[in-house]
C-alpha cells in the first residue's frame, strides 16, 4: 500500500543538495536540532533576494488577469522583502528592484492566463515500488487558450545561467505533466537580471528524464537507509554553513515558511 508518510520525497533542490555534497543534503533535509526537533535552514542575502522576487511575481498567478497589476508589483516586492527573516543587503535589494522594474515594463506572459496547481506542494509517485515521491513548486504555468496547454516558466534571480545538464526543467516537466491535466507544450527560463522575456528551452523526453531522476532518487534513498552522508571534501562550501549551525556558530532568527529553524551566519 502506498504511504506518503514513509516515502522518500525528492525534489530538484534536494537531489542537487545530494549531488553537491551528501553531508549538506543530510544537514538540510534529514537532520533535526535535538533541542527543537525541527530541521534547520540558513538564510543569506542572495536567498533573501530570490525569495522576495519570487513571492512578489508568483502571487500574481492566483489573481484574474485584469487585477494582477492593480497593486504595483514593486509594492508587492517591498512587502515580501520586509517580511523575510534574514540578512538584508542594500546592494542586493537594488538588484531585486531592477528585476521588478524590468518585469513591470515587460510583463509578457504575466499578463496572460495562468494555471495554479491545487496542491500546496505538487507531487506524484515517481516509483511506488521504491517508495519514492517527486515533488516541487513550479514558478509559473502560462495557459494557452488556442492549444489548451501550458508553458512552464522558471524565474531566475541569480547571476549565472542554469547548467545545461540541470534537472530542474525535466523535474518541473514531469511534475506539471502528472500533477495537473493540461499538456505541457513549452518550457523556459526567465533570467530577470537581463532578459525582457523568457528564453524557451527544448522539451525533455519524459521517459528519459524519469529514468535519470529515478536513478538519482534511488541513490538518495539508499543513502538514507544506510545513514551514509559524507562530504566529498571533508568540509565543502555546501555543508560548511550548516556545520556552523550545528556547532552553535550561527544566530537563530526565527522560523521560515516551512517551519524550520532559520539561522544567519
Amino acid at each position: 500500500m502506498k504511504d506518503k508518510y514513509s516515502a522518500v520525497w525528492v525534489s530538484h533542490s534536494s537531489i542537487s543538495d545530494y549531488l553537491k555534497c551528501p553531508r549538506a543534503y543530510y544537514l538540510k533535509n534529514v537532520y533535526r536540532d535535538p533541542k527543537t526537533n525541527r530541521k534547520i535552514s540558513v538564510m543569506e542575502p542572495p536567498l533573501v533576494l530570490g525569495q522576495a522576487v519570487h513571492e512578489a511575481i508568483e502571487s500574481l498567478s492566483a489573481l484574474p488577469v485584469e487585477e494582477r497589476f492593480t497593486t504595483p508589483l514593486l509594492e508587492r516586492f517591498e512587502t515580501a522583502w520586509s517580511n523575510i527573516l534574514g540578512p538584508k543587503d542594500d546592494i542586493v535589494k537594488k538588484r531585486g528592484v531592477a528585476m521588478i522594474n524590468r518585469v513591470m515594463e515587460h510583463p509578457g506572459p504575466l499578463a496572460n492566463k495562468a494555471i495554479k496547481i491545487r496542491q500546496n506542494l505538487p507531487y506524484y509517485w515517481l516509483s511506488e515500488e521504491d517508495n519514492i515521491i517527486l515533488c516541487g513548486k513550479i514558478d509559473w504555468l502560462e495557459y494557452n487558450d488556442l492549444t489548451d496547454s501550458v508553458r512552464i516558466i522558471d524565474f531566475k534571480t541569480g547571476k549565472f545561467d542554469e547548467d545545461p545538464d540541470s534537472l530542474q526543467l525535466p523535474i518541473y516537466y514531469l511534475l506539471a505533466s502528472n500533477a495537473q491535466t493540461k499538456p505541457v507544450t513549452g518550457i523556459s527560463y526567465w533570467y530577470l537580471d537581463r532578459d525582457d522575456e523568457p528564453v524557451d528551452m527544448d522539451l525533455p523526453n519524459a521517459e528519459t528524464a524519469e529514468k535519470r531522476i529515478l536513478e538519482l532518487a534511488k541513490k538518495v534513498s539508499l543513502a538514507r537507509k544506510l545513514g551514509h552522508f559524507k562530504c566529498h571534501e571533508n568540509g565543502c562550501r555546501s555543508c560548511r554553513p550548516y556545520e556552523a549551525v550545528v556547532a552553535g556558530k550561527a544566530t537563530l532568527v526565527g522560523l521560515n515558511t516551512y517551519g524550520q529553524d532559520l539561522y544567519i551566519l
